[in-house]
């Protein structure tokens, strides 16, 4: 396994072979992916909340303690990107496609059925938004982040490969680039290949009900090979004209067209509901934050948690190798503090609106001006809820036609930033990886989305997602141990040379006054 494309040939080979099942045996991939996820939801249900918690409590140790100090490069180094620029990128490149797909139909589920309690009530509705605030809060960005600053750390700071295997370096030393290294990279792209997938097969469900709603194209699986086959020719063409180029303009874009959605259904919406609404989400939140973090319901069938709280947290590990490596890539020249601060709780404070307009806009209809056919559509169909919501706005043909282009400049963000990851690792960590490497995931993140949907539709994505999350856990727990211990040598050796550029000063000193 010592080949230059081995990591390249071997996670090839296992994602044709998982297409391939998907493709001649979708049954027997479907069960298999469903017992595994119910698998996990009773028997490890405690280790994934645990382990979230823990990266968040881990980010906040090294970014607010000496630690922090620490810059992702060079010490002369500074910011590749305004601060600005760099938001965006993280946003879009991550979570933006999800927040559009589940900013109306997620307050209004929890609304109708809360984790406890009546439904359809007040009391729902608080719940709906703080429940809301925890999956999309802290937690989701502290998996982020936990891989975001290690990679960024050893790549620029310690000057080794662009590949996850590299974090592992106190560990293991130079044995990162032998098998069990590459062992680690296959094991990253698969989790990277499975997510992004999954990403699109939620986009394409979405974009398939907008345009059924709209001009009555059937929702089948023929309709969204079709939109799958599309959107990976605009992402995969685009993709070649670098970082820099593509990917900078699209989550400029991006952040354009989410604002002026959001606007548009700010001032036109309950404005003072939905102000009210987003504080006391915030507040609510912050009370319940530990108690809501740790809920495993062990004296009830848990249901609830396993099919939304387990399910989001176990999303977000199995997105944290592909989101951490691109904010690691993207980083360059931050210190540590800043990082934290901006990778975890700024776009934090971004998806927390995005729900308050979008989601306490729809339960403010449903609640107080009882338009039950969004309810309705939240529980026959969640692809459609968002344009059932439009319905009650000026334009909704317009803001719907908006909100599906909003998902595919979604989906072409994240799927740059995923094959420009997926080719970095295939080729060692080159920073600059072929377009022949990037374009041949591209194809295959398709082929996976595609077979992902045949074999199980909404269902088989968070099954095939949340599978992913237990062996990424364990590795990422192992990541915290040995950032740690590399943080803590780095501190040491910047002593070292503080203390020998001082000694230094102060012989210069003692020579200019002698000489004086």
């Amino acid at each position: 396994m010592n080949g230059k494309r081995t990591v390249f040939f071997s996670s090839l080979a296992i994602s044709l072979v998982l297409i391939s099942i998907g493709v001649f045996a979708p049954k027997q991939m479907e069960s298999f992916s469903n017992n595994s996820l119910e698998f996990i939801y009773n028997n490890l249900g405690w280790f994934i909340l645990g382990s979230v918690f823990f990266f968040f409590a881990f980010c906040m140790y090294i970014g607010l303690s000496k630690f922090g100090q620490i810059r992702l490069g060079e010490d002369h180094d500074r910011p590749e990107y305004k601060t600005a620029t760099w938001v965006g990128m993280l946003f879009s490149a991550s979570i933006g496609i999800s927040l559009v797909f589940w900013g109306v139909a997620e307050p209004v589920s929890y609304y109708i059925d809360p984790p406890f309690g009546k439904g359809s009530s007040e009391e729902s509705a608080k719940l709906a938004m703080q429940f809301v605030y925890l999956h999309w809060g802290v937690s989701a960005w502290a998996c982020y982040a936990v891989v975001g600053v290690s990679l960024a750390f050893f790549q620029f700071r310690k000057k080794l490969p662009a590949s996850l295997s590299s974090v592992f370096y106190p560990l293991m030393g130079d044995k990162i680039r032998g098998p069990f290294g590459k062992l680690i990279d296959v094991m990253v792209i698969l989790s990277i290949v499975i997510g992004i997938a999954t990403s699109l097969g939620f986009g394409t469900l979405q974009v398939n009900s907008g345009m059924n709603y709209l001009w009555g194209i059937p929702v089948s699986f023929y309709s969204q090979i079709a939109i799958i086959l599309v959107v990976s020719l605009i992402y995969v063409g685009s993709t070649v004209s670098g970082l820099h180029g593509a990917m900078k303009n699209l989550s400029n874009l991006n952040m354009i067209l989410a604002f002026a959605l959001l606007a548009f259904i700010l001032f036109l919406g309950p404005t003072q509901s939905i102000l009210k609404i987003f504080f006391q989400g915030i507040g609510d939140y912050a009370q319940n934050f530990i108690g809501m973090s740790f809920r495993t319901e062990p004296y009830s069938e848990g249901s609830w948690i396993a099919s939304w709280t387990l399910f989001y947290f176990g999303w977000w590990i199995a997105w944290a190798p592909l989101v951490g490596s691109f904010v690691a890539r993207i980083s360059k020249g931050r210190t540590i503090k800043e990082f934290m601060i901006g990778a975890i709780f700024i776009p934090v404070i971004g998806a927390f609106f995005w729900f308050a307009v979008m989601g306490g806009s729809a339960i403010d209809l449903i609640q107080n001006m009882g338009e039950t056919a969004i309810a309705t559509a939240v529980s026959t169909d969640v692809t459609s809820a968002l344009f059932k919501f439009f319905e009650f706005f000026p334009m909704s043909v317009f803001l719907s036609i908006l909100a599906m282009v909003l998902v595919l400049v979604f989906f072409i963000t994240s799927a740059n930033s995923a094959v420009f990851v997926l080719g970095m690792i295939s080729e060692n960590g080159n920073p600059n990886p072929s377009h022949s490497t990037k374009v041949i995931w591209g194809v295959v993140i398709a082929a996976v989305s595609a077979v992902l949907i045949m074999t199980g539709g909404l269902s088989g994505l968070q099954s095939a997602l949340v599978a992913t999350s237990i062996p990424l856990a364990v590795l990422m727990l192992v990541m915290c141990y040995s950032t740690y211990k590399g943080l803590k040598d780095e501190l040491k050796t910047m002593r070292v040379s503080k203390s020998h550029q001082e000694h230094i000063v102060d012989i210069r000193k003692n020579v200019t006054t002698k000489k004086a």
